[in-house]
């Protein structure tokens, strides 16, 4: 009689020359090691097998094909389209953080020399008749000016931030009320953040929201699609076209990003890119909708119009307010 076997993952029992559990798929004599740990970790989430290619080359070749086939029923061929979009945007943001860390770290010093006093800025500031805020910025190229971000005395901030005081006094030292609301309380304690820390590390928190962003953003494109092709198939289907272009999108950014590594990408090559994306869309949309080039290329630079336009300046001050509130 064969000998038996218990899964150690699902308790179910099978004949021992089995290698993998046939109930469960667990290799039987998995023993786990360091090895064995990390070998599993970077195989499943980092391996590259034949149908990221069979995706990639469709995806830049042939504008809109890969999604077509997709909806149309091709499926195990290719990888999913939201794995596929996740996979390529992480490589993007990866690339892209060391561009940020880099512009982040002069922003932080520049703002740490922008926060002056009002006796270091020119005696034109007097003529505005600003009243309340003893904290200014100068920013460069620019004429000397007040920015009331919250009335505050300088040098009375300083002096409770040198003692050590706590948050409520020194909130209360910038102006906010005892009976000020949540809201109200969360702005004050942010700009007193930002003014301890002389605006450092702002636009790495900023670039941090961005791909949560993201996931918003990417619908609200479908859901132009809905609106521009109504009778062409349902949401799902604009969202795998949506996932599609996105990494297109995010595969041409990173590219940029690695090649403004070595050298400053002139304005005319982003703008050609720029413009080639408004013809990968149009030919995109030819070919997944079925659509004459004509109407593509209308309903293509009609979309960008919109979202470029209208949902990026929205989704952009959400992303700029949520940051605030991070930070």
């Amino acid at each position: 009689m064969a000998e038996s076997f218990q899964c150690k993952n699902c308790d179910e029992v099978f004949e021992s020359s089995y290698n993998y559990c046939p109930y469960c798929g667990q290799e039987t004599t998995d023993k786990l090691t360091v090895g064995v740990l990390f070998s599993n970790t970077i195989r499943n989430y980092f391996s590259v097998d034949a149908r990221f290619f069979k995706s990639f080359i469709p995806l830049i070749l042939k504008p809109g094909v890969l999604a077509r086939r997709f909806v149309d029923g091709q499926r195990q061929l290719y990888l999913h389209p939201a794995q596929f979009y996740l996979f390529v945007s992480i490589l993007f943001f990866f690339i892209f953080s060391f561009t940020v860390r880099e512009a982040d770290s002069k922003i932080s010093k520049q703002l740490g020399q922008e926060f002056l006093t009002k006796e270091q800025i020119e005696p034109s500031v007097d003529d505005l008749n600003t009243k309340g805020a003893d904290v200014f910025i100068k920013t460069e190229g620019l004429e000397a000016s007040s920015v009331g971000v919250v009335g505050f005395e300088k040098e009375k901030l300083d002096s409770l931030i040198s003692a050590g005081a706590p948050e409520a006094e020194k909130l209360k030292a910038m102006g906010n009320s005892e009976n000020a609301g949540v809201m109200t309380t969360k702005v004050y304690s942010q700009v007193l953040k930002l003014y301890e820390r002389k605006g450092g590390g702002i636009l790495k928190t900023l670039f941090d929201t961005v791909p949560v962003a993201m996931f918003f953003l990417l619908p609200l494109f479908a859901f132009l699609l809905k609106l521009f092709f109504r009778r062409s198939g349902t949401f799902a289907h604009h969202m795998v076209f949506s996932f599609n272009f996105f990494t297109f999108l995010f595969t041409t950014f990173a590219v940029l990003a690695i090649a403004n590594t070595f050298f400053a990408v002139p304005d005319w090559i982003n703008t050609t890119v720029f413009l080639s994306c408004i013809i990968y869309l149009t030919l995109a949309l030819r070919h997944f909708y079925r659509s004459r080039m004509l109407s593509a290329f209308i309903k293509a630079s009609s979309i960008s119009l919109l979202y470029m336009l209208i949902v990026v300046p929205v989704a952009m001050v959400g992303v700029i307010f949520v940051s605030f509130l991070m930070y």
